[in-house]
Formats: structure tokens, C-alpha cells, sequence
């Protein structure tokens, strides 16, 4: 039996009961000695093959701590990661973030905000061009941001841009509807209580 803030292998299976008295058990990944902190890969509770949960335990809120499996070995090397494909993630999200930011400053309205993210959905390719949307390079969309505000070259972008852009307004009619119907039945029941 181990006590709490003992070492912990990397690869050792530990067990141990939280405060809220839940026995957690699974592989070490990582341990952090000043901080008391116990990382342990456990089965997914999503059921799905291939994938884990990683549980991040703060050993000063558990108790009955068990090494059930040592691993004295040197544990495998980590895993590489794949720095370039990272750094393209983090600068496409600043992108994503300033592109919002930009919108923003620009007094585009809410409308075509909402949009410009339905189409950066489905078609990465999606930038703003002062206050117009320019899609692939061919489709440029410009305030109010309606189905025929959709210009370019006829052919299947824009055709596409167009099919988008009507589905986004006829779901955000349908959003409308819904909630008035949900306001509506409230009211009617204030009514009657009065």
C-alpha cells in the first residue's frame, strides 16, 4: 500500500478512492511530485475502442491509494507530435479568430457574422473583404447578405454558395419560429391567470 505524494512509475496501475468516495483506476501517464498531481489513462467512458480518458487526480483529495502493477522498466518513448500540422491548427484558429475579430470592427452585422461562420462550416476558403464575404475567391456576397446578394461567376460555387446561404436563413426563420411558440404558450397562460 502506498501512501499519498509517493512516487508513482510511469506504466504502474494505481488505484485509489476520492474524496467523494469513487475508486478511479487506471495506467500512470504523468506525475508531478510538487503538485501532488497523478495523471492515469483509464478505459473511455464512451465505450469507443482505440480511445481512453485521461483523469487528472489531485492526491491530496484521495485516500486508500494502491500500486497495483509497478512498472520498473524505462516506460516506451512518447509519442511524437506532429509540430507542423500543430502549428498550421494554432495559426488557422488565430486566423479564424482575427477574421471574427475583423467583422466585428468593420460594424458587420450580426446576420453577417452568423453566416460568414455557416459558410466557414462547410467551405474553409471564407474571408472578409471589407464588409462583403468573398468565398473561394469567386463568390462575393455583400450586405444584407440574402440569396441575391450572392455574386460571381454563374457555375457550381456559386450555385453552391447560394444553396448554403438559403438553408442558413430558412434555419434561422425556423429558430425564430420555434422560440416564439415557445413565448407564446407562457403568455397565454399568464392570461388566463390574471
Amino acid at each position: 500500500m502506498a501512501a499519498p505524494g509517493e512516487f508513482f512509475s510511469v506504466g504502474s496501475q494505481v488505484s485509489c478512492r476520492t474524496c467523494q468516495e469513487q475508486r478511479l483506476q487506471g495506467e500512470v501517464v504523468a506525475f508531478d511530485y510538487p503538485s501532488k498531481m497523478l495523471a492515469l489513462k483509464c478505459p473511455s467512458s464512451s465505450g469507443k475502442p482505440n480511445h481512453a480518458d485521461i483523469l487528472l487526480i489531485n492526491l491530496q483529495y484521495v485516500s486508500d491509494v494502491e500500486i497495483i502493477n509497478d512498472r520498473t522498466e524505462t516506460p516506451p518513448p512518447l509519442a511524437s507530435l506532429n509540430v507542423s500540422k500543430l502549428a498550421n491548427k494554432a495559426r488557422m484558429e488565430k486566423e479564424e479568430k482575427l477574421s471574427q475579430a475583423y467583422a466585428i470592427s468593420a460594424g458587420v452585422s450580426l446576420e453577417g457574422q452568423q453566416l460568414f461562420q455557416t459558410i466557414h462550416k462547410t467551405i474553409k476558403d471564407c474571408k472578409w473583404q471589407e464588409k462583403n464575404i468573398v468565398v473561394m475567391e469567386e463568390v462575393v456576397i455583400a450586405p444584407p447578405y440574402q440569396v441575391e446578394n450572392c455574386k460571381g461567376k454563374e457555375g457550381s460555387a456559386l450555385s453552391h454558395v447560394r444553396k448554403i446561404v438559403e438553408k442558413h436563413f430558412r434555419d434561422v426563420e425556423s429558430q425564430k419560429v420555434m422560440q416564439r411558440s415557445q413565448v407564446q404558450p407562457t403568455q397565454k397562460e399568464s392570461a388566463l391567470s390574471s
